[in-house]
Formats: structure tokens, sequence, C-alpha cells
């Protein structure tokens, strides 16, 4: 399995609005990918324009190439993307230990 950390920056003022959205997204459209297996979102405590969410994917592949590359990608922009006040910082990460 591999996790999707997604480092995410929302204009000012805008989470409110942000916390529907990103929900929102996840339940309607990226929920629905091929290899998606769950997802966690966290909202900054310090810095509540700052969020991270965690998706869970069976493959590498599932998120770059079947999500990223396909129809639902669009989809997801649309809801997600006019919060954004910089473009999300993405990594992937395996399990190396769990307890």
């Amino acid at each position: 399995m591999i996790l999707e950390i997604a480092d995410i920056r929302v204009a000012p003022g805008q989470q409110p609005a942000f916390d529907e959205a990103i929900q929102r997204g996840i339940t309607t459209v990226a929920s629905k990918a091929k290899g998606f297996r769950g997802y966690k979102v966290n909202k900054g405590i310090e810095s509540p324009e700052r969020y991270v969410l965690m998706i869970f994917w069976d493959t590498l592949e599932d998120h770059t190439v079947g999500f990223r590359q396909g129809p639902l990608f669009a989809q997801w922009r649309a809801i997600v993307g006019p919060f954004f006040a910089n473009p999300p910082q993405v990594e992937h990460f395996t399990l190396l230990a769990k307890s």
C-alpha cells in the first residue's frame, strides 16, 4: 500500500469553505478512483490555513497514472483547486513500521 501525503495551504479566510469542499471532493470523486483505499485529513492548529491530506492507494500508479491522468482528477481539482494559496506539495511513502 502507498501513502500519498499532500501538504495543502488554503487562502486566508477560505478554511470553512475548504473544509466542506475537501470532504465532498474525496467522497464524491477521489474515492471512486481505482486503488483508493481510504483517507485522512488533518487541519493545522497553529496554522489553520494548512492541511495535510493522506490518501492510501493500492499502488503508486493508481494515484500517479490512474487518478492524476484520468478524468476524475479534473473533477477533483475543480472542487478543491480554487481554495489553494499555492500548489500542494505531494509525496508518496511506503510503510516501514507499524504498531
